[in-house]
């Protein structure tokens, strides 16, 4: 097959931000790339049609009709997995896997495979990410998060399953280095890989960016109700700023604030808020919502400020430190709803791989 899998040794490693990267890249250099999520687990339903979430993005990336049984062939949802077992010939997940592939190649100079989760997972189907990467005859990019020893680790553990079945490791991506360790962990890693004889194809510095969640994530993780401007719920979150410890001296140069507040506080800290923003008229507000917790209700000037600057205000049961702990726990994607990450991960990719050394490995350029 012309084209190749991306996997990694866990969740939220950065395998679909890589991906991203990898495509809009391809794509850059005039190369007609297709994209396939063999094997989904987290699904959206499009007009009775069962899609995995991630090919949403990838659509609006490569600008492809999404067609499920091309871009989306395997969705195992809650049942599934059960549902085979008691009655496995029912299922004929390889075939459709194997059918999406072989129309994408038909279509595209190269196809880009995303896995799912660690390598293990669909291995209860037989469709473990090394399984269809053996399938398809596919050469594999590993993702690993940074470090050294755990980094080792896990990576030695996940390239087990690929190398059982002889899958090429065609190449590693170091994602999510601290900036101020990168030089030390490229060292000690690049003289472990090379010993395991598995090319690196770069090391992405983690970048804070990345990590900022959405109103919407907000809402969702606490359980939350949101009462006024619901339509600015992608609303980007950079930070949390606490009501009772909040310092107005230092909100110039800060931006897209999540102030999280006991809800019989709220006007009076609102309050301070339209004070500071008659003293700085030329700086926009720096909230991007705000979480009123516990019980209490809030007067038409509180209301009036909230409206004013369109900010969601999101009302919870829960109390502050239960509020922020919970929002603290939020496991960021990237999706069309946080524009500003498909940039700065093409930009990653961009900036960081070795792409010439990529295509080498591929060998199909």
């Amino acid at each position: 097959m012309r084209g190749f899998y991306v996997a990694a040794t866990n969740q939220h490693v950065g395998k679909t931000t890589s991906t991203l990267g990898l495509a809009a890249i391809f794509r850059a250099m005039d190369v007609n790339v297709g994209y396939c999520k063999p094997v989904g687990q987290h699904f959206l339903d499009l007009d009775d049609l069962r899609v995995d979430k991630d090919t949403l993005l990838f659509a609006d990336l490569l600008g492809f009709n999404l067609e499920p049984d091309y871009h989306s062939p395997v969705i195992l949802g809650s049942g599934a997995t059960a549902s085979y077992l008691d009655n496995p010939e029912k299922y004929r997940f390889k075939e459709h896997v194997y059918n999406a592939a072989k129309n994408l190649q038909e279509e595209h100079d190269i196809v880009i495979y995303e896995g799912t989760g660690h390598p293990g997972v669909g291995s209860i189907v037989n469709l473990s990410n090394a399984d269809v990467a053996k399938m398809l005859d596919l050469g594999v990019v590993m993702i690993v998060e940074g470090g050294i020893g755990r980094t080792i680790d896990r990576l030695n553990m996940s390239v087990a399953l690929f190398r059982e079945q002889n899958v090429p490791i065609i190449g590693v991506i170091v994602n999510k280095v601290l900036p101020e360790k990168i030089d030390k962990i490229r060292y000690y890693t690049s003289k472990k890989l090379e010993e395991m004889n598995l090319p690196v194809l770069g090391y992405l510095p983690y970048d804070k960016t990345m990590a900022f969640p959405i109103i919407k994530s907000v809402v969702d993780s606490i359980g939350g109700k949101v009462t006024y401007n619901e339509e600015n719920v992608y609303n980007k979150v950079e930070d949390i700023i606490s009501g009772s410890v909040m310092e107005m001296s230092k909100l110039r140069d800060q931006q897209n604030q999540l102030l999280v507040v006991s809800a019989d506080k709220v006007d009076e800290v609102l309050y301070k808020f339209e004070e500071w923003s008659l003293a700085n008229p030329t700086v926009n507000c720096p909230l991007s919502g705000v979480v009123a917790t516990g019980e209490g209700s809030l007067t038409q000037k509180g209301k009036r400020y909230i409206l004013e600057n369109k900010i969601p205000l999101i009302r919870t049961e829960l109390d502050t430190l239960g509020t922020v702990l919970k929002i603290s726990k939020i496991e960021v994607k990237i999706n069309l709803r946080t524009p500003w990450k498909i940039k700065r991960a093409i930009e990653l990719i961009k900036e960081n791989i070795d792409l010439e050394l990529l295509k080498i490995n591929l060998n199909i350029f």
